[in-house]
């Protein structure tokens, strides 16, 4: 299902809450700019002038998206600066992973027919989902808190052992997701940054997976030759009259190779480095200090109630946060079923306080 939907889906159970509970839900459509937070409660500062008084203040925005890379020459998909294209043009996309795939598929309805390139570090493509049953697996049975080359062999030979029985290797990373945040947490700082820096991309394209029509349609693409995968790292580019030329240095290669397309897409993906935000209000408590980056810097620092951690290191009952922000201490808290979780259990203490 188009992700549009979800958002229509959510739109419609909170009319039903409004419709049931006259004047418990309130939406406010303003920017938050700042959360000032006391003992007595938060005040949240809106764009208009007006305040917001609460009790507690939850950050839940979501997703950002990374600025634009490459000199504002790349476009986003669907952004003003998105254009139509000849439909022979060549194209290069920088990325190889969903938001990759939501470029191609744009192009692909478009019925463009030019040359594209796709451009990552490791030039892999998300696997196609299987419904498939989960292995039996026990908590029991997981390795948590052993060092990531000890946890990464176990994994492997899980699959080994579920390929000899005849059995998908699907079945074996859906059946580790009951335990993925708790394997994260178990892990030390320096076995989180090395699966960051190492295993994440190979993880990604076996847990992220594309429905199977969709995967099969991409690899055609690939197989007949209009879509080209490129292992490598994007250096530059520059505007060559009405074409645009990008600088690739190709995995394990000294020299360069250069693009010469009529547009490149940025398919960077989302944001997760907060001290990057464009967010009014995270960027106001990250310069007070009422909150800090998590260790990674790959969202905010929270304990495992969705407190927020000040610089002190001191931990907030009026600031809380979920979703992608939590990633730090979560780790798998991007897709739906998980931030839901989430929220439920958060959502459970506060109404017993």
């Amino acid at each position: 299902m188009p992700r549009r939907h979800y958002g229509s889906y959510l739109a419609d159970v909170l009319a039903g809450v409004e419709a049931a509970a006259p004047g418990r839900l309130h939406i406010v459509h303003d920017e938050c700019i700042d959360i000032l937070a006391s003992g007595a409660g938060v005040e949240a500062r809106l764009r208009s002038g007006a305040s917001l008084m609460g009790h507690v203040a939850i950050l839940a925005v979501g997703h950002e998206t990374n600025p634009a890379r490459a000199k504002g020459i790349a476009v986003r998909v669907g952004s003003e600066a998105d254009t139509p294209l000849d439909p022979d043009a060549p194209v290069l996309l920088l990325g190889s992973g969903l938001s990759m795939v939501d470029a191609w598929l744009s192009l692909a309805e478009a019925e463009h027919r030019g040359p594209i390139t796709v451009v990552s570090r490791h030039g892999l493509l998300p696997k196609a989902h299987r419904q498939v049953a989960p292995i039996p697996l026990e908590a029991a049975d997981v390795p948590f808190g052993t060092e990531l080359h000890y946890f990464t062999a176990w994994f492997r030979d899980l699959i080994e052992e579920a390929a000899g029985r005849g059995e998908d290797w699907r079945s074996v990373v859906d059946a580790l997701r009951p335990f993925n945040q708790r394997i994260w947490q178990n892990w030390s700082l320096g076995s989180r940054r090395r699966f960051l820096s190492h295993v994440r991309p190979f993880w990604n394209i076996h847990r992220h997976r594309l429905p199977p029509d969709l995967h099969a349609r991409l690899e055609q693409a690939v197989g007949a030759g209009q879509v080209r995968l490129v292992a490598g790292t994007y250096l530059d580019i520059e505007r060559r009259g009405a074409e645009v030329r990008a600088t690739v240095r190709r995995k394990g290669a000294g020299n360069l190779t250069f693009f010469d397309v009529a547009r490149v897409y940025d398919c960077g993906g989302i944001s997760v480095d907060v001290e990057q935000s464009s967010n009014a209000a995270i960027r106001a408590l990250l310069a007070r200090g009422d909150i800090r980056p998590d260790p990674l810097h790959i969202g905010l620092e929270v304990d495992t109630e969705c407190r927020t951690i000040d610089r002190f290191g001191t931990p907030s009952d009026r600031l809380l946060a979920v979703g992608p922000l939590t990633r730090g201490t979560f780790f798998e808290i991007e897709a739906i079923p998980d931030i839901r979780v989430q929220c439920a259990e958060l959502a459970s203490r506060l109404v017993v306080r």
